[in-house]
């Protein structure tokens, strides 16, 4: 066995300092966002802080008692970590088969490893350690490719620079074991340390940076809900719920809007729908207004507006349309109207009283009263009753 050395205290200070500020980040991240692959981070480097004790009394001692438990907690932080990347950004962990799989092994891996550097020396052991640590390293890198944004690409690319870092370490101990110039291991886990602190410093600041993105993610992703929301409550408030159409409180708004209508006003009116509730009941008034608001909505373009004025009566609005073209449409509803069969009565032809007019340089509310003074001159022609 080597002689003891007087190992680096200030090496020491830094690995602890760093893995309890590591800690720390990733549990205010994962506190924050109750995302499991933070809170996994954050427990994986108390072990890392852990280890780097026994660490720095094997270091000290070189005792290989102390081997035992530094593997320990080492390929312990090794297992978080990959149960980190198996969770991926979730909030809990859904498959901990591989986990306690992981955990199942760990004694026989750590053996594995104290036999390792009882026979082959210490270089050995940190050759294994180095490229253990590199897959891990990967294997996160890997299990992050479908994320996306700035942090996010700085995290994986931490991940992936601290993987070939690893990697390094292992093939130039590899190279210099068999050469037979293989240094000490406490002068390779001396000059080790502060590079290893500033890559995880960088991984650190990004997965900060990633849990900002999400917030903001998730910000505006609670904005267009919000957005959403209003806009299904403005339309459930403008709706007529028995038609579907849009209602007299949405039409008496739309009157009053400064803006011109530019196209055609008409307004359409069942005639004797009292005889008819009177005869068939309310129920069947009611499909039969269902129906109306069906036919209306089908009938008209994406343009156009259909509102339900009260009771049996209602409005269309024919945007950017001629007055002839908006009559011939009309008549095409009325003739539809009269082949509507009712559920249990069979066929009951609705006749349907209707006026239009042109609101083309005029207030809106004018060209609706034309269109329904002509809406009840056509009723009482059809009463056989002289016009008003």
């Amino acid at each position: 066995m080597e002689p003891a050395l007087n190992p680096d205290i200030t090496a020491f200070y830094v690995q602890e300092i760093g893995a309890v500020l590591f800690a720390m980040v990733f549990f205010f991240l994962y506190r924050q966002s109750r995302v499991i692959y933070f809170g996994l981070w954050s427990i994986a480097w108390v072990l890392r802080f852990l280890a780097v004790i026994f660490g720095f009394e094997l270091l000290r001692t070189l005792h290989m008692g102390w081997l035992a438990p530094y593997a320990t907690f080492e390929f312990a932080f090794v297992i978080v970590l990959i149960s980190a990347a198996r969770a991926g950004f979730v909030s809990d962990v859904r498959d901990w088969r591989t986990v306690l799989r992981l955990i199942a092994i760990l004694p026989v891996f750590v053996a594995l490893v104290y036999a390792i550097g009882r026979i082959a020396g210490m270089e050995a052991y940190h050759m294994s350690h180095a490229l253990v640590l590199g897959f891990v390293y990967f294997y996160n890198f890997v299990t992050l490719r479908r994320h996306h944004g700035l942090g996010r690409r700085i995290f994986r690319f931490s991940l992936l620079l601290l993987a070939a870092v690893f990697l390094e370490h292992a093939i130039f101990l590899v190279y210099l074991y068999h050469t037979g110039r293989a240094p000490l291991w406490a002068l390779y886990l001396h000059n080790e340390t502060y590079y290893d602190f500033a890559l995880h410093c960088v991984l650190v600041f990004a997965a900060m940076a990633m849990w900002s993105e999400s917030q903001m993610d998730r910000i505006t992703e609670l904005g267009t809900e919000v957005d959403n929301l209003r806009r299904d409550i403005r339309q459930s408030i403008d709706l007529d719920r028995l038609t579907g159409l849009l209602n007299q409180t949405a039409l008496a708004r739309r009157i009053e809007e400064p803006s011109e209508f530019a196209g055609v006003v008409a307004v359409c009116d069942m005639d004797n729908f009292k005889d008819v509730n009177d005869r068939f009941g309310h129920l069947v008034g009611d499909e039969i207004l269902r129906h109306i608001g069906n036919l209306l909505q089908g009938s008209i373009r994406h343009e156009d507006q259909a509102f339900r004025w009260g009771g049996d009566e209602f409005v269309i609005l024919f945007q950017n349309q001629r007055a002839d073209v908006a009559r011939k449409r009309m008549t095409v509803l009325s003739d539809r109207l009269r082949t509507f069969r009712v559920r249990g009565h069979g066929v009951l032809p609705i006749s349907f009283s209707w006026g239009t007019a042109e609101a083309y340089g005029r207030p809106l509310r004018d060209a609706l009263d034309e269109a329904d003074r002509d809406m009840y001159v056509l009723k009482r022609q059809r009463a056989g009753r002289p016009p008003v």
